[in-house]
C-alpha cells in the first residue's frame, strides 16, 4: 500500500532578475553556450557537459562574503575558472559518466562519453591529428582526468553493420544512439585491489531498448581503438521503447532503467554464468512515460521521475510502489538522493574519510536525516527537496 505523500521541505525556483533571493546561490554563471546535459562535483572541482559539444572542469565556487553577510543578487557572484576543457560529442543527449580513482596522491578519474571520432579515423587518434571529425553515437570513449587523454576509443561493436529505421525518420545502426552510460569497477573485484588489477566495466543503454555490459580485457596501460580490448558480458532488451534514464547502485551490483513504456528494467551487474540465467528482469508498472531514475545509497529505495511531473518511490528489490510525491506541474527530468554519511564507497572508489568540513558541524541524527533527502528537478523550472522516511519495513 502506497504511503500518503509528504510536502517538499524546500522549493527552489529559477530567477533571472536582480531580485533578492531568500535561498541565494553560491555561484551563478553561464558554463556553456547551449543547454546542459550533466553536472557533477569532483573533489574540489565541478564538471559540466553541454549541448555545445564541450566538457569543462571548473574550480569549485567558494562561499562569497556577500552571501555570508546577507542576501546577494546574481550579479554579485563570482564566476569559477576553467581548469580543463574538452571537445566531446553531445549529439545524442547522453551525459558523461565519471569514475573517481582513489588511492592516488593527486585527484584522478576516468570519464566515459559518447564517441567523438569515426572508427575509420581513430587510427590517427594517437598519431598526428584527428583528420575529418565525424561521430559514431552508438560507441563510447574513455578519457583520463586531469590529463584529458583518450585511453579507449570507439568502444562498441564495430562488426555490427545492421541498420534500422527509427520513429523520427532516421536510419542508422540497429542499436541506435547511446542514451545513458555508467563506468565502474566490477563489484567482483576485491576493494583493496589496485586499479591495474581490477576489472573495468562499461554499461550502456541504447535507443532500441537494449542494455549492454562490457568489460575491459586489454591491460591497464594499453590504449585501445575500434572496440578492441573490450568484451561483451551480456546484452538485455527489456524495453519496447528507448531507454530514457539509467541508475546504478552505489555498490555496482544492480542497475535500473526506465523508458517511455510502463516498464522498469532491473539488471544484475555480477557475472552471468549461463544463458539460462538472464541478466535483466522487466517489472510492469501502471505509469508509462518516465524520464529520470535514482537509487538511494543503501540500495533499498529508488525514485522514478515521470513525464506527468510526479516522483514515485519503489522498492529496488521488488519494484513495489511505496509512495508518490506530487508537486511539479510539468515533466520531472532529474531525480537524485542526497549522499549518506554511512554510504558504501561508490564502486569501492571513494575514500572512507572523504567528507566536507560542514559534516563536522551537524549531529549524527542530522546526517542520517540528510541522507534521506530526495531532490527532483522539473521542466517547470523548479527544484523540490523532500525529507523522506527511512522505509525500513516497506522497502524489503
Amino acid at each position: 500500500m502506497a504511503l500518503p505523500a509528504p510536502s517538499p521541505i524546500h522549493l527552489l525556483r529559477s530567477h533571472s532578475s536582480a531580485d533578492k533571493l531568500s535561498s541565494p546561490p553560491l555561484a551563478s554563471w553561464k558554463a556553456h553556450t547551449d543547454s546542459l546535459l550533466g553536472i557533477e562535483e569532483w573533489g574540489s572541482q565541478i564538471i559540466t557537459h553541454g549541448r555545445d559539444n564541450k566538457l569543462h572542469v571548473w574550480t569549485r565556487p567558494e562561499e562569497s562574503t556577500s552571501i555570508r553577510q546577507g542576501p546577494a543578487i546574481l550579479s554579485d557572484l563570482l564566476t569559477p575558472t576553467i581548469c580543463h576543457s574538452m571537445d566531446v560529442n553531445a549529439l545524442n543527449y547522453c551525459r558523461f559518466s565519471l569514475l573517481n580513482l582513489a588511492g592516488t596522491s593527486a585527484q584522478e578519474g576516468l570519464l566515459a562519453v559518447p564517441n567523438l571520432v569515426e572508427s575509420a579515423l581513430v587510427g590517427n587518434l594517437f598519431g598526428v591529428g584527428y583528420g575529418v571529425i565525424s561521430v559514431r553515437t552508438d560507441q563510447a570513449d574513455i578519457w583520463s582526468l586531469p590529463l584529458c587523454q583518450r585511453l579507449h576509443a570507439a568502444i562498441g561493436d564495430p562488426l555490427d553493420t545492421s541498420a534500422t529505421a527509427f520513429s523520427d525518420g532516421r536510419s542508422g545502426r540497429k542499436s541506435g544512439i547511446i542514451m545513458s552510460m555508467h563506468l565502474f569497477y566490477s563489484a567482483l573485484s576485491a576493494p583493496s585491489s589496485s586499479t591495474s588489477t581490477r576489472e573495468l566495466r562499461l554499461l550502456c543503454a541504447y535507443e532500441d531498448g537494449n542494455v549492454v555490459l562490457r568489460k575491459r580485457t586489454a591491460p591497464e596501460n594499453k590504449q585501445t581503438v575500434e572496440g578492441r580490448g573490450w568484451e561483451v558480458v551480456w546484452k538485455s532488451k527489456l524495453h519496447v521503447e528507448s531507454v530514457m534514464a539509467m541508475a546504478v547502485s552505489s555498490d555496482c551490483t544492480v542497475a535500473l532503467t526506465v523508458s517511455a513504456d510502463h516498464l522498469v528494467g532491473r539488471y544484475d551487474l555480477l557475472e552471468v554464468t549461463s544463458e539460462s540465467t538472464p541478466a535483466g528482469t522487466a517489472f510492469k508498472t501502471k505509469h508509462p512515460g518516465n524520464g529520470a531514475i535514482a537509487i538511494r545509497s543503501d540500495g533499498r529505495v529508488c525514485a522514478i521521475g515521470g513525464w506527468d511531473g510526479k516522483v514515485r518511490l519503489y522498492s529496488t528489490k521488488t519494484l513495489k510502489l511505496i509512495g508518490t510525491l506530487v508537486r511539479h506541474k510539468q515533466g520531472c527530468q532529474a531525480v537524485t538522493f542526497a549522499s549518506h554519511i554511512d554510504r558504501v564507497p561508490l564502486c569501492g572508489d571513494l575514500k572512507e574519510d572523504d567528507s566536507s568540513s560542514d559534516d563536522d558541524e551537524i549531529t549524527i541524527e542530522e546526517k542520517h536525516a540528510r541522507g534521506r533527502w530526495l531532490i527532483a528537478g522539473s521542466t517547470d523550472a523548479k527544484v523540490s527537496i523532500w525529507a523522506l522516511m527511512s522505509f525500513e519495513k516497506t522497502s524489503t
